[in-house]
C-alpha cells in the first residue's frame, strides 16, 4: 500500500520516502576536527500536488536529522534541517499562449531548482538536506524544436538553525529567506543536430549582503556559461563540454571593513564516454576538470564559486563527514566504469587524480593551504565505488559505497595538515519509497 493508493486520486498525487544512512570515515582530510567519526542520519520526504486544470498547487516536506555526533564530528546544515517545508508553490499553466506548438508555465512560492548539468544550481540527492528557493520561475518548452527556457528570480532558503548545539539536538526552526541573498538568471537549451547533441547557454547571478547576526563576503557575482553535450546510448560515443566565467565583486573577508575586489574566475568540465553493447551495459568514460583558485599576485579574486551546485556526480560522496573535492582550485583527470545489467542493479567505480590549480590557495573543500607554495601541487587520487540494488522494485533500495583519498605530497606536507594517512570513507543507505 502506498500513499497514492491510500489517499491519492487522478487529480491529487502524493508520495513519500525515508532514507536511513550510516557513514564513517578514518584519517581526516581536513585541517581541524575529529580524525575519525561516524554518523547516523535519517531523511523523510513527503511530496504532494493537486492538479486543478490550468493551476497546480504542490509542496514538499523534508525532515533531515543526524545522530551519534561526538565532539569534533563534522556536522552542519548539510545533514540537519528538521521538519522543513522546502517547497510550497502554485503553478499556472499558460499552454501555447506565447507561441504555437509550445507550452509554458509560471511558478511562484517555494520550490527546488535543478538546472542544466546541476554543477551550479540543483538540489542534492546524496546530501541529507535540500537547496530550497523562494521566488518565481518561468518555464517554456517547444518539443518539436527541442528547445527549453527557464527564467527565475529567487531568495535562497537559508537553513536554520546553524549553531552546533541546535544541530546536535535536531532543533526545528523555520528556514528564512531575505533580499540580502538573491539568486537569479536563466538557461536556454536547444537540440542542434539529429544525432542528439544539445547546446545550453546560461547566466546566473548571486547578490549577497550582510544581515543581522551573519557576516558575509558580500558576493555580487555574474556567471555566464555554455554546455555542449550528447546523451549516452548503447554502441555510441557520448560527450560533454561545459565552461563558465565568473565576474563581479567580493570582499576579501567577511569583516565589515574588508575591501571589495573584482572577481575573475573560471571553470571547464569535459567528459567522453562509450557504452558497450553487452549484457552488463558497461559505460567507460574519461573526465577532466579545471576550476580556478585565488592567485595572490593578482589584483582580482580568482577562486571559482560553485553557487548552489551539487558535487556527488563528479567529486564523490559529499556530506558533512566526507567531500574533499569540489569545483574550486582544482585540476583533475579521471576514468570511470558504470554497469547496469538490469533495472534492479547498477554499480560504478571511478578514479580521479587531482592537483591544485593555484598552489598558494586552499585546496577544494579541505581547508588545507600552504601560502608559501612549497608543498607542491599534487593533492592525490580519489577512488570511489557504489553498488545499488532494488530489494523490492520501486519500493526498497540498498545503496552501499565509499571512497579512498590517497593523499599526495600537498595533503601530506602542507603546514596545517593534521593527519597524513589516506582517508577512507564508507556509507550504507536503505531507502523506502511509499
Amino acid at each position: 500500500m502506498t500513499l497514492q493508493n491510500a489517499v491519492g486520486s487522478d487529480d491529487f498525487t502524493i508520495e513519500g520516502s525515508v532514507r536511513a544512512r550510516y557513514e564513517t570515515y578514518d584519517n581526516t582530510f581536513r585541517s581541524s576536527g575529529a580524525e575519525s567519526a561516524d554518523l547516523l542520519t535519517f531523511r523523510t520526504i513527503i511530496e504532494a500536488e493537486y492538479d486543478a486544470g490550468p493551476v497546480r498547487v504542490g509542496g514538499q516536506l523534508q525532515d533531515a536529522r543526524a545522530y551519534w555526533a561526538d565532539n569534533g564530528t563534522p556536522l552542519s546544515t548539510a545533514e540537519v534541517n528538521a521538519f522543513e517545508l522546502v517547497a510550497g508553490y502554485v503553478t499556472v499553466e499558460l499552454g501555447d499562449a506565447l507561441s504555437t506548438g509550445s507550452s509554458s508555465e509560471l511558478t511562484a512560492g517555494r520550490f527546488l531548482l535543478n538546472l542544466g548539468s546541476k554543477r551550479l544550481a540543483a538540489s542534492p540527492g546524496f546530501r541529507n538536506t535540500a537547496n530550497g528557493f523562494t521566488g518565481a520561475r518561468f518555464d517554456w518548452s517547444n518539443k518539436d524544436r527541442g528547445q527549453d527556457l527557464t527564467l527565475f528570480y529567487t531568495l535562497p532558503q537559508q537553513r536554520l538553525p546553524f549553531d552546533r548545539p541546535s544541530l546536535l539536538d535536531n532543533s526545528v526552526e523555520w528556514d528564512r529567506e531575505g533580499d540580502e541573498l538573491q539568486f537569479w538568471g536563466g538557461i536556454f537549451s536547444s537540440a542542434i543536430s539529429r544525432s542528439g547533441t544539445t547546446l545550453e547557454a546560461y547566466v546566473y547571478g548571486v547578490d549577497e549582503n550582510d544581515r543581522s547576526g551573519k557576516a558575509t563576503k558580500n558576493r555580487h557575482l555574474v556567471t555566464p556559461g555554455v554546455r555542449l553535450f550528447s546523451k549516452a546510448a548503447t554502441g555510441k560515443v557520448d560527450f560533454e563540454l561545459e565552461g563558465a566565467w565568473q565576474s563581479g565583486t567580493i570582499r576579501t573577508s567577511s569583516a565589515a571593513s574588508a575591501p571589495s575586489v573584482d572577481v575573475s574566475a573560471y571553470t571547464v568540465a569535459a567528459e567522453v564516454g562509450y557504452t558497450f553493447d553487452s549484457a552488463l551495459k558497461p559505460r567507460l568514460s574519461i573526465v577532466g576538470d579545471i576550476a580556478s583558485g585565488d592567485d595572490p599576485g593578482s589584483t582580482s579574486f580568482n577562486g571559482f564559486d560553485t553557487l548552489f551546485g551539487i558535487r556527488r556526480g563528479e567529486w564523490g560522496p559529499s556530506s558533512s563527514l566526507y567531500g574533499p573535492l569540489s569545483r574550486n582550485n582544482i585540476r583533475d583527470l579521471g576514468v570511470g566504469l558504470e554497469v547496469k545489467p538490469s533495472k534492479r542493479f547498477d554499480a560504478f567505480v571511478s578514479a580521479r587524480f587531482v592537483w591544485l590549480e593555484e598552489i598558494t590557495d586552499s585546496f577544494a573543500k579541505t581547508g588545507i593551504k600552504d601560502a608559501s607554495g612549497q608543498s607542491g601541487d599534487y593533492a592525490g587520487a580519489q577512488v570511489e565505488a557504489r553498488v545499488r540494488y532494488w530489494v523490492v522494485p520501486k519500493r526498497i533500495q540498498l545503496d552501499i559505497g565509499g571512497a579512498i583519498l590517497a593523499k599526495g605530497e600537498f595533503l601530506r606536507n602542507a603546514p596545517n595538515v593534521i593527519n597524513t594517512d589516506d582517508t577512507c570513507y564508507i556509507y550504507a543507505d536503505i531507502n523506502f519509497n511509499f
